[in-house]
């Protein structure tokens, strides 16, 4: 892979080191994510930043006052017990520090707006992105790091938007502010002072380029905690059924520590950083004390300005231990913005058609032109597939495991797009149709029957939302699930959870067959439907399957041959070609076909 691509999308989640360009690309991928999601908050941003220069320039102004209530308010006390002039310096402070009140409370409530706008902004993207892109790209990237960019990353943006912006202004705007007072009020002094500022470029430097590295490493690991975890409680039964808990247990305690030692990393690199500032700060106050004291001992500077002067160096040493703070912040939001970056910058590898053609009356006429498809480049699971289904028919695909089946179902339902020709619905190229048009016409059916959260009724809903309660229960006296529905507890509003654990794997079917039945395609594709049933079952829902099928084209892939009796025709495919097509009694009339072998094989397993 070229340098150019190795970075691109989530590519670079994969890699293990990253040269200076690659890292350049990244920032710079981040950063435009982050110019984007503040664009349409330039205005209150910028009051944002009056209200913080207002607030800043209040808390800076109390040291002056009390230099000028030292040296202008007490002489008079102490000469004429005349306190209005101390009076009056109170008063100041006493505006000053409610101007300073005030400005925070704008500040607080109206970034604190902001920062829930701009993360519903992300999660809203990632979720619609996530939803556009390709089943090849949810075939590769599990669903735990789904969770962990929608969680985690999520998360470390927040703390981000919530404290570190915050900090950083406050700290950015005292630094700068204090350095000036400093050399303001008395020019020796403050070149004195300023002579810590090499040593505290240098370590905040070097605190800034290793946090960059741990954080990065902090934002893999702890994806890869979240991974094994969601896997594993995905696939609890097959964890318990193969006693695979301590093995799991084992992966999991390693991938725990490897994101605590990331995370023991970040701490070390605090652990030093707070107390060389402190120590360089401590050092800075000692030094300017001494020559102060000189100074003032000389009658060369007041007492008020040297107490004023160390009010204003603790000010100024004290944002550093929040920089530090910050940085910690802002490593992990710029590497939870580089996983978000490269998800968002993913792009379907089955892309909308930029001038769609429209589908007016879908019939169901499907067609494979000189069709190749690869997985992998290079090794054709299609070779070259010429195949022609007229509206209405019930077309069965029989063959071995890997014979390409399922991939021909893929293709039907531009889960992919071929590697060469086409895939024609009425006449119409898939990649010229749009996804609305294309899902009401080609619908799937799959072994795994997945169940959503809500009620079966919502769930019978799933591909026609606006269907009224008695479109729902048409659908299911039609399939001949509505029987076991009226008998649950809640009827048709009983809660699915856990994917519809407490119903039966027929019910689970047949709650599927009524969902496709209800969203009326005019394609229909079964992909082991009925695999995973057992014989009682099977029976029920064989007879559901020829309500469904009726009056639609509908692709049967099965290797259970009472599925494929039903069909019209029969193809028996063998390393991506077809070796036989025709009627199924036709193909088992021959008696010395594929097919035949395959019904002879299964009449004697009944037996």
């Amino acid at each position: 892979m070229s340098t150019a691509q190795s970075w691109r999308g989530v590519a670079s989640d994969d890699l293990d080191e990253l040269t200076a360009e690659t890292t350049a690309h990244l920032a710079a991928r981040s950063q435009r994510l982050l110019r984007d999601l503040l664009r349409p908050y330039r205005h209150p941003l910028k009051l944002l930043m009056i209200a913080v220069v207002i607030e800043n320039a209040a808390r800076l102004s109390i040291p002056l006052l009390v230099a000028k209530g030292i040296d202008v308010g007490i002489p008079p006390i102490r000469r004429d017990d005349d306190i209005r002039p101390l009076v009056v310096i109170v008063a100041i402070v006493l505006v000053a520090t409610i101007t300073q009140a005030i400005s925070r409370n704008i500040f607080l409530v109206r970034s604190g707006k902001i920062g829930q706008d701009i993360l519903f902004e992300v999660r809203q993207r990632m979720f619609r992105h996530f939803q556009r892109l390709s089943p090849a790209f949810h075939d590769s990237y599990t669903s735990g790091r789904v969770i962990s960019r929608q969680t985690s990353d999520v998360d470390a943006i927040y703390e981000m938007l919530e404290t570190g912006f915050d900090g950083l202004i406050t700290a950015a705007l005292t630094l700068v502010g204090t350095a000036v007072l400093l050399l303001v009020l008395d020019v020796r002094l403050g070149l004195v002072a300023l002579l810590c500022g090499p040593f505290l470029a240098w370590v905040t430097n070097w605190f800034r380029k290793e946090s960059a590295k741990s954080y990065r490493v902090t934002r893999e690991k702890v994806a890869l905690v979240i991974v094994h975890f969601v896997e594993s409680m995905n696939g609890i039964r097959a964890v318990q059924a193969f006693r695979r808990e301590p093995r799991n247990q084992e992966i999991f305690e390693d991938v725990n520590d490897q994101y605590r030692a990331a995370n023991l990393v970040a701490f070390r690199l605090v652990a030093w950083f707070m107390p060389e500032i402190r120590l360089i700060g401590n050092l800075t106050i000692g030094v300017v004390l001494l020559y102060g004291g000189y100074l003032a001992y000389q009658g060369q500077v007041t007492v008020g300005v040297l107490a004023a002067f160390l009010l204003y160096l603790r000010q100024f040493f004290e944002p550093m231990m929040d920089i530090s703070q910050f940085y910690n912040t802002f490593q992990s939001a710029s590497a939870a913005l580089e996983k978000i970056s490269g998800v968002l910058e993913e792009q379907p590898s089955v892309p909308e058609p930029s001038e769609p053609v429209a589908l007016e009356e879908p019939r169901g006429e499907l067609r494979f032109d000189h069709v190749l498809f690869e997985y992998v480049a290079g090794v054709p699971v299609l070779p070259d597939l010429e195949l022609s289904v007229p509206a209405g028919q019930t077309l069965a695909l029989v063959g071995t495991t890997g014979a390409g089946k399922t991939t021909i179902a893929k293709l039907a339902t531009r889960f992919y797009d071929p590697t060469d020709g086409s895939v024609i619905l009425d006449g119409i190229d898939l990649r010229s149709l749009s996804a609305p048009d294309l899902h009401r016409a080609v619908v799937m059916v799959t072994q795994e029957n997945y169940l959503f959260s809500g009620s079966i009724s919502d769930n019978i809903r799933f591909g026609r939302p606006d269907a009224t309660q008695d479109d729902v229960e048409s659908a299911t006296r039609a399939i001949g699930a509505h029987g076991f529905i009226a008998a649950l507890p809640g009827g048709y509003q009983t809660k699915v959870s856990n994917r519809g654990g407490l119903l039966s794997a027929g019910q689970r079917q047949l709650i599927a067959f009524s969902r496709a039945f209800l969203a009326d395609p005019a394609v229909l594709i079964l992909d082991e439907a009925t695999s995973s049933l057992d014989v009682p079952s099977e029976r029920l829902v064989q007879r559901a399957l020829r309500t469904i099928l009726s009056g639609r084209t509908a692709v049967i892939i099965a290797h259970r041959l009472s599925t494929v009796e039903i069909a019209d025709r029969v193809l028996v495919l063998e390393h991506g070609r077809i070796v036989e097509d025709g009627a199924p009694s036709d193909l088992v009339a021959g008696g010395d076909g594929r097919f035949s072998d395959l019904h002879e094989a299964w009449l004697a397993s009944l037996a």
